[in-house]
């Protein structure tokens, strides 16, 4: 029985593992987030030996390090095109508003379309509008690699806790 326990244990969080991983492409869902909850209840569900307290602390720096670090790619992207702090803030709002009304593609189109509107309101410039547009489009796609690479790393992280636990 215990074994099936272990088994169905591991099961559950790697199905949470790969949800994470794989919803880290809609860039307003908080793979990493689900990620890290999901070691958490791992830990809580197998106990913190002490190689998993280590691992777990790293697991919660690289969430919190992707968590934080997407949204100021995107930013940084968006503003080296010419985007204003404002147009960015309304950008972000519009995507979490977007993903909330219609998941998960609300946001996507949200957040690009609030750039493009406002920064053509602000400028009267549809090429400078589509400058901010491509700044904010490399910023998400390199907040993208940088994610996915951060979810690898913590699935990996977590194989080795199960692995060596």
């Amino acid at each position: 029985m215990e074994n099936f326990l272990n088994i169905s244990v591991f099961a559950l969080v790697q199905i949470f593992m790969l949800v994470g991983l794989f919803g880290l492409v809609v860039p307003i869902f908080p793979g990493l987030v689900v990620m890290w909850l999901a070691a958490l209840g791992y830990g809580v569900a197998s106990g913190f030996s002490t190689l998993g307290i280590v691992l777990f602390v790293i697991i919660t720096v690289l969430m919190l390090v992707g968590s934080l670090g997407d949204n100021l790619l995107m930013g940084m992207g968006a503003r080296k095109g010419g985007a204003s702090w404002v147009t960015i803030a309304v950008a972000l709002v519009a995507g979490v508003i977007g993903t909330v009304l219609l998941p998960p593609i609300g946001g996507l189109i949200a957040a690009p379309a609030a750039v493009l509107l406002l920064e053509y309101q602000r400028l009267g410039d549809w090429q400078k509008a589509m400058a901010a547009l491509r700044g904010l489009a490399t910023g998400w796609g390199l907040s993208f690699v940088v994610r996915f690479i951060l979810g690898v790393i913590i699935q990996l992280l977590w194989w080795l806790w199960v692995w060596q636990g």
